[in-house]
């Protein structure tokens, strides 16, 4: 592919919109945020502990409820998703990690609506939703004449 003098210029803005999203409050939180999970020692052993009874979880769902451990598999995994998930660590980053992802989505749809208004771009939040996207989100396609 050649280079031109356009596609030159939209790389380095491109670099410069990258520069500006690793430099910004939001992405500085999202480190720290990470910095602090990743070296807590009990935020590291309930999120190991969760990895593990993924995998038993994982297992158990391949026979469902005939799986003589199921109940027991069940209840551990929620019972542990819970202590995980209310560890102030892992709260703190996921909230950091959902402010860092809500930028991204607005920068995907500023920079997808640069190019076209009918361009759709895939956010996973309904609060970024454009008027010529589906808007029932039933993902129909608009094939149920809902939208």
């Amino acid at each position: 592919m050649l280079a031109t003098l356009e596609s030159v210029e939209l790389l380095e803005q491109a670099e410069q919109l990258a520069k500006m999203v690793l430099e910004s409050d939001i992405a500085e939180q999202y480190q720290i945020c990470l910095y602090k999970l990743q070296n807590n020692k009990e935020s590291q052993r309930k999120i190991n502990r969760f990895v593990s009874l993924k995998e038993l979880y994982e297992e158990v769902q391949r026979f469902g409820k005939y799986h003589p451990d199921y109940k027991k598999i069940m209840t551990q995994i929620r019972e542990n998703k819970r202590e995980m998930d209310l560890d102030p660590f892992v709260a703190e980053f996921k909230l950091a990690e959902n402010d860092l992802q809500d930028l991204l989505d607005a920068i995907s749809i500023i920079v997808g609506g640069s190019v076209s208004e009918h361009i759709k771009v895939p956010t996973g939040n309904q609060f970024f939703e454009t008027q010529t996207s589906h808007s029932s989100g039933c993902g129909g396609g608009g094939s149920c004449n809902c939208g």
